[in-house]
């Protein structure tokens, strides 16, 4: 099993997905439901997550038909743009619906309401491209595949990391600010879970939240100037794909703080209880191993 495979097992999650968390949104405003609407944030939130390796894998797809000639390079190329175009939306709806669950408010229900109707568009119709590569079946006969005229934007964000010297360094920064950001207030939560910080209470501490999500998206950001540029480079190294899938584990772990639903009950000398506690370790070893896969990424399972 390769990423290739892996692709064809995750791309119809992020639409798929989509529709449920829409129904379960849907549901909660129509029953007046709390729970329906946490779940919807939560459902949101996770697709974000399973969207960015849904996109990454089509790259390793990508590198297994290139030489096929049957394939039209043009269609794979609008479906690339258009899934990217799709990746972006979601990542904002997935963001949204994180500070959902952070402070619940009436306007986050109206916002994650309209972006889930966009991205459901946008990754319907980058599915529908994504079928025309290697399904002619649904094309009517001797016709030839479409090739909508959607923004280059995958061929666009390669052009600038490649053409201009000076942005793989910048962006290395800031990757690495991203980075300090999203671990510092990680470590700091997580630690006050295990008790090994007193004297403050952890509904204080866990307003430092929003900055470990303002530094994840200056990481998917930059990550994905890296991986634009150069895809082939990450998708051919296995240590990439245990990078990304210990992310997306530790992602969930971020999940905790924000649907505990007890943290002003606890004085500033109390521990979380196991769970808690278990779920704080367990993020913290995981993205320390996503540290480690990343800084050494060049060096473990390139040839």
């Amino acid at each position: 099993m390769n990423l290739a495979h892996l692709h064809l097992l995750l791309n119809h999650v992020p639409t798929v997905g989509l529709g449920i968390g829409l129904a379960l949104l849907l549901a909660s405003l129509l029953k007046k439901s709390e729970d329906l609407k946490q779940a919807s944030f939560v459902a949101l939130f996770l697709l974000g997550l399973l969207a960015i390796p849904a996109y990454l894998t089509g790259s390793a797809a990508q590198f297994v038909l290139q030489n096929q000639p049957e394939v039209s390079r043009p269609v794979i190329a609008a479906h690339q743009d258009a899934a990217l175009l799709a990746l972006i939306v979601m990542e904002i709806t997935g963001l949204v619906a994180w500070i959902a669950l952070w402070r619940f408010r009436r306007w986050h229900q109206t916002a994650l309401l309209v972006l889930a109707i966009v991205t459901f568009g946008l990754m319907a119709s980058a599915a529908n491209i994504g079928g025309h590569i290697r399904h002619p079946e649904i094309l009517a006969e001797g016709a030839a595949a479409p090739v909508p005229g959607w923004p280059r934007t995958a061929a666009a964000g390669a052009a600038l990391v490649l053409d201009n010297p000076w942005v793989w360094p910048i962006c290395e920064v800031f990757h690495f600010v991203g980075l300090c950001l999203l671990f510092g207030v990680v470590l700091l939560v997580n630690l006050r879970l295990l008790g090994f910080i007193k004297g403050v209470a952890v509904a204080d501490i866990n307003r430092l939240l929003p900055w470990a999500m303002v530094g994840l998206g200056i990481n998917i950001v930059t990550g994905m100037l890296f991986f634009l540029a150069a895809p082939d480079q990450y998708t051919q190294n296995p240590t990439f794909a245990w990078k990304i899938g210990l992310m997306l584990i530790a992602g969930v772990t971020v999940l905790y703080p924000t649907m505990w639903d007890r943290p002003g009950a606890l004085t500033p000398e109390d521990r979380a209880p196991l769970t808690g506690r278990i779920v704080a370790a367990g993020s913290i070893c995981l993205w320390i191993a996503v540290i480690f896969l990343g800084r050494f990424l060049p060096y473990l399972g390139s040839e």
